[in-house]
């Protein structure tokens, strides 16, 4: 028994060596959830246990996502272990707002879509954001303008008008994810981009993008200069 945990001991260490020394570049899920199970299993195999809750979601994102509730039931793990591992999302996204409140300057598609992408961690349904920016495009705020699809232009053009007053901004960009995978933009999608610039327009603010998110992935309407934008 002391020899088995002795094994067990050294296996937790070259786990945590690895990371310290590459990262998570070298793991395979298993491990990673292995390893973020350390923390509630000091002495158990997690090696099985990350096996086991796998099998069940599929994937990592699909575990992560779920709730603990949910996570407790299907996987038959503590409370401590449900929290643990369906914080991941929520901290992600909360660390990458916390990288992002500065005064950071947003002059690029690229940057742009970087940030658009930090929107949406942890997000498995469609939402839909404005970018306010200052006159030197730096980030001002990101208020969520709608939860679905953005079929419904005529209530969402009285909100972005409204948002852009309120934060005083410059200029925008528009950014909506597509949780199916697709980064092709849809026909409602270029109409209401178009009402969305033309409106703003008329009172001065311009949209100098709209980001479309699938995963880490993104498609610029200005990048590919689509119908209006420059």
């Amino acid at each position: 028994m002391d020899k088995d945990k002795n094994v067990h001991k050294g296996h937790r260490q070259r786990m945590k060596k690895k990371y310290i020394e590459n990262g998570l570049e070298l793991f395979e899920n298993h491990e990673v959830l292995e390893l973020l199970l350390y923390y509630c299993y000091p002495m158990v195999d997690t090696n099985v246990i990350a096996h086991k809750m796998l099998n069940e979601y599929g994937t990592l994102s699909n575990l992560f996502d779920s709730s603990p509730q949910e996570i407790a039931r299907r996987c038959k793990v503590t409370e401590n272990v449900a929290v643990l591992v369906s914080l991941i999302p929520s901290l992600s996204k909360r660390y990458m707002s916390d990288k992002w409140d500065k005064k950071v300057v947003l002059d690029s598609s690229a940057k742009a879509a970087e940030f658009a992408i930090s929107l949406f961690v942890g997000k498995n349904y469609e939402c839909f954001y404005i970018v306010c920016l200052d006159n030197q495009r730096k980030f001002l705020y990101a208020p969520l303008v709608s939860e679905g699809t953005i079929n419904e232009t005529p209530i969402y053009l009285r909100i972005i008008v409204e948002l852009c007053l309120k934060f005083q901004a410059s200029s925008i960009f528009l950014a909506h994810n597509h949780p199916s995978g697709s980064l092709e933009p849809s026909t409602s999608d270029k109409e209401a981009t178009k009402k969305i610039y033309t409106a703003l327009e008329l009172i001065g603010i311009e949209v100098i993008d709209h980001i479309i998110v699938a995963g880490e992935d993104y498609y610029s309407f200005a990048e590919n200069s689509v119908i209006f934008l420059g």
